[in-house]
């Protein structure tokens, strides 16, 4: 059956290289869509232009808040289909508003799963039931939680209580709040799923919209949460980068992500 994100990201075609891509509500932050779920919106309607299930490598750019409505449209151009990769780039609208624009590399991401070189290690985040869960109704964990299961590292739950740790990163484990199984597609809204690493630093400040965002998907996640690991190392001229590691249960490294977002003034 069909899942909840499997529902939200569907595509229906609205014309040569145009497909009818609605935001449904509660996919969002404060009433705008997620940035980590519009990419995958997006990229949901390259891969089917594409015929290529997984991206491979995709970037966004944010140009327009996304509250949800049913009159959103996705033109996608396949520039290149190659043996291995197809590049594409797509552009999301509403009516006369360009809301994102978007490139990326669809493929298959299985062909060579096995890494041959690896230099990192999976973070060392405690077992779920000694995590800290962040979905409920309060008004204070945004819409998007609803769709989700998060545990927090019990380290880095200090800026919901008043008492960041004053270090810039967000770490702990993600799945979708009905089971589904994480996707190659799901992996882009996990990447923008965690509360932003600029609270643990200064305390909960205001939105942090995403200006960029890419995500390197490197393997199809093994059935279970994922590990995730955000750090911020400069925070500058109003902007912060957020890098980004997922890993599946079995210990493989899934996704890298890197975005750049406006930040807060700090009092």
């Amino acid at each position: 059956m069909p899942s909840e994100f499997d529902d939200a990201v569907s595509v229906t075609e609205h014309g040569a290289g145009s497909y009818s891509t609605p935001v449904p509500d509660g996919w969002d932050i404060m009433g705008n869509a997620n940035g980590g779920f519009l990419l995958a919106r997006v990229a949901k309607a390259m891969s089917v232009a594409s015929g290529r299930n997984d991206p491979v490598s995709v970037t966004m750019h944010y140009l327009a808040p996304a509250p949800a409505s049913d009159e959103y449209v996705t033109d996608v151009d396949v520039v290149k289909a190659g043996r291995t990769l197809s590049t594409v780039s797509a552009s999301l609208r509403r009516g006369d508003t360009n809301v994102a624009r978007a490139i990326g590399s669809f493929g298959d991401v299985d062909a060579r799963r096995e890494p041959i070189h690896v230099t990192m290690s999976p973070p060392d985040i405690p077992p779920v039931d000694k995590c800290v869960a962040r979905r409920d109704n309060s008004p204070l964990v945004p819409a998007l939680q609803n769709r989700l299961t998060t545990y927090l590292h019990p380290d880095d739950v200090g800026f919901a209580t008043g008492n960041p740790p004053r270090v810039a990163r967000m770490r702990g484990w993600l799945e979708f709040a009905d089971g589904t199984p994480m996707s190659t597609l799901g992996l882009l809204l996990a990447a923008d799923a965690f509360p932003p690493t600029l609270f643990n630093l200064f305390g909960m400040q205001g939105w942090v919209p995403t200006v960029e965002l890419t995500v390197h998907v490197r393997a199809q996640p093994s059935p279970g949460p994922v590990q995730c690991v955000f750090t911020t190392h400069v925070v500058q001229g109003g902007m912060l980068e957020e890098d980004g590691q997922i890993w599946d249960s079995s210990g493989t490294c899934v996704a890298l992500s890197r975005q750049i977002a406006l930040a807060p003034r700090v009092s």
